[in-house]
C-alpha cells in the first residue's frame, strides 16, 4: 500500500512540474512574442516616420482607375522601391529563437535536457527517430511512393498506373480524409489541384468569388504602407526565381488581397500571437480607437511571397488560388513565422532538427559546432519557407503533398536533417560557416523522396 501510494505521489507529482512548465512556456511564448511585436511595429512605424508615407491612405479616384486597368499586369509596373526595407528577415527571427529560456528548466528541473547542445534551449518534446518512423510508416521502404516508383527506372505499370486510377476514385467519391490518406504516397501532377482542394475543403462556391472580388475592391480603394512591403518582397524573390517570376501578377494581386482579408484573424485564436494594432491619429493607446494593422495581422517578411509561389503552378484562377493560399497560411504557413510549443510551430522543428543530428549524426553536430557553423544557422531559411525557392519545384510539391497528407510540418526538420546527412562527407571536410553554407548553397537538384526514405528507414537506425 505505501508502495503504490509512494508511486501516485510520484506521477502526481511529475504531472504538477509538467503543468508547471506548460504554464511557464505559455507565459514564455506571449512574453517573447509581445517583444518581437513590439520591435517589428517599432521598424514598421519608423519607416512611417523617415518616408512620410502613412499606414494607410484612400487612393485618389484617378489612382484607383489607373490600379483596376493594370490590375493583371502589376508585375510590369517599376515603383521606386529603393527606400523600403523588410521589417524583418528569417535570421532576425532566429535570433530571437535562440534567445527563448523556459526559467523552470534555467534553474536545473531537466537534467536530461542539459545534454542538448544545439541554438534551442526549451525543452520541448519533439519525436525520436522510432516515433518519426511510425507516424510516416507510408514513407516506409515497403510502400510505393510517387517521387520514387515513378523514376525511369521502375516501369509505370508497377506503381504509377494503379496510384492514378486510385487517386480519380477518391475524387469522384469527394472523401476529404481518404485523399488525405492517399496523398501520403504523393499526388500524379494531373491529379494534385483538384486532391489539395479537396483536403482543405475548397469548392470555388459564388459567394467565395464575391468575396475575393470585395477584397480587390479594398485594394483599389486603399494604399496600406505593406502594399509597398509586398512589392518588395516579389521583387526581391520570385520575381529572381528561375521557376516562379512569370507568376509576378498573380503574387500581388493573391497578396495584396491578403492583407486586407479581416477573416485571416482567426488564426490568432488558436496561437499565442496577437495581431498588431494601430491607432487613429492622435488617439495613441486608447483600446477603442484601435484597429488591427495589417486588417489580415499578418505584417510580410522577407520571403513571404514564396508561401503562395509554387502554389501559381496548380491554379490559374485568382480566386481559387487565393482560397488554397489563404487555407494554407492558416492551417500551416503561419506556425513557421510565430511562437508556439506546437509540434509543428518552429521552435519544434528547430529542435526536432538539432536532436536528430546530435542523436544519429553525433560527429556531424559537434564538428559543425565546434567550428562555428550551428547547423540551424543554416537549415532555418529552408524551414521558415518550407523549402519553396530553395528545391526545384516538381520535388517541393512532393513535399507539400506530405504536409497536407500528414497534417503535419514535422517532415520539413526531418528533410533538413536528411540534407545535412546527404552531404555529411562534404561537410566533414569543411572549417567555416561560410564554407558549409556553400556546400548546402544548391538544393535544386536533390531528389526529396529518396532523402526522407533513406534517412528515415535506412541510414538511421
Amino acid at each position: 500500500m505505501l508502495q503504490e501510494e509512494s508511486d501516485l505521489a510520484l506521477i502526481i507529482a511529475q504531472i504538477v512540474q509538467k503543468l508547471k512548465g506548460s504554464n511557464l512556456y505559455a507565459q514564455l511564448e506571449r512574453q517573447a512574442w509581445g517583444s518581437w511585436e513590439k520591435r517589428i511595429l517599432k521598424s514598421l512605424n519608423s519607416m512611417c516616420t523617415e518616408l512620410s508615407i502613412p499606414l494607410a491612405r484612400k487612393r485618389p479616384v484617378g489612382e484607383q482607375k489607373e490600379l483596376l486597368n493594370k490590375w493583371n499586369e502589376m508585375g510590369t509596373d517599376e515603383p521606386d522601391l529603393s527606400l523600403f526595407r523588410p521589417v524583418y528577415a528569417p535570421k532576425d527571427f532566429l535570433e530571437v529563437l535562440i534567445n527563448l529560456r523556459n526559467p523552470n528548466y534555467e534553474n536545473g528541473d531537466s537534467h536530461s535536457f542539459r545534454t542538448h547542445l544545439g541554438l534551442i534551449q526549451v525543452p520541448l518534446k519533439v519525436k525520436d527517430i522510432p516515433e518519426l518512423k511510425e507516424f510516416f510508416v507510408e514513407l516506409g521502404l515497403t510502400a510505393g511512393q510517387l517521387g520514387i516508383d515513378d523514376s525511369t527506372q521502375v516501369p509505370p505499370e508497377l506503381f504509377e498506373n494503379e496510384h492514378v486510377r486510385i487517386g480519380q476514385k477518391v475524387l469522384s467519391e469527394q472523401d476529404s480524409a481518404a485523399a488525405q490518406q492517399y496523398i501520403r504516397q504523393g499526388s500524379p501532377t494531373a491529379l494534385r489541384a483538384e486532391l489539395w482542394a479537396l483536403i482543405l475543403n475548397i469548392s470555388s462556391q459564388p459567394e467565395d468569388i464575391l468575396y475575393y472580388e470585395q477584397l480587390k475592391t479594398n485594394v483599389i480603394q486603399h494604399d496600406l504602407l505593406v502594399d509597398s512591403l509586398i512589392y518588395k518582397d516579389v521583387k526581391l524573390t520570385a520575381s529572381n526565381d528561375d521557376y516562379y517570376f512569370v507568376f509576378e501578377d498573380y503574387l500581388y494581386q493573391v497578396l495584396l488581397c491578403f492583407s486586407r482579408d479581416t477573416s485571416v484573424l482567426g488564426h490568432f485564436a488558436y496561437n499565442s500571437a496577437s495581431p498588431p494594432k494601430s491607432y487613429i491619429r492622435g488617439k495613441l493607446g486608447l483600446e477603442e480607437y484601435a484597429v488591427f494593422y495589417p486588417p489580415n495581422g499578418v505584417i510580410p517578411f522577407h520571403g513571404f511571397s514564396m508561401y503562395v509561389a509554387p502554389l501559381c503552378f496548380l491554379y490559374h484562377e485568382p480566386s481559387k488560388l487565393y482560397q488554397i493560399f489563404r487555407e494554407m497560411y492558416v492551417r500551416f504557413f503561419f506556425r513557421l513565422h510565430s511562437i508556439s510549443s506546437h509540434p509543428s510551430g518552429i521552435v519544434s522543428l528547430c529542435l526536432l532538427f538539432e536532436t536528430l543530428l546530435q542523436t544519429y549524426l553525433p560527429q556531424l553536430f559537434y564538428h559543425l559546432r565546434e567550428i562555428g557553423a550551428q547547423p540551424l544557422r543554416i537549415s532555418f531559411k529552408w524551414m521558415v519557407r518550407a523549402f519553396s525557392g530553395y528545391l526545384a519545384t516538381d520535388q517541393l510539391l512532393l513535399l507539400w503533398d506530405r504536409i497536407l497528407g500528414y497534417n503535419s510540418l514535422e517532415i520539413l526538420a526531418v528533410l533538413a536533417a536528411a540534407v545535412f546527412a546527404f552531404r555529411a562527407v562534404n561537410l566533414m571536410e569543411v572549417t567555416s560557416l561560410a564554407a558549409a553554407e556553400a556546400v548546402l548553397a544548391d538544393l535544386s537538384t536533390l531528389k526529396v523522396m529518396p532523402l526522407l526514405q533513406i534517412f528515415l528507414f535506412a541510414t538511421v537506425t
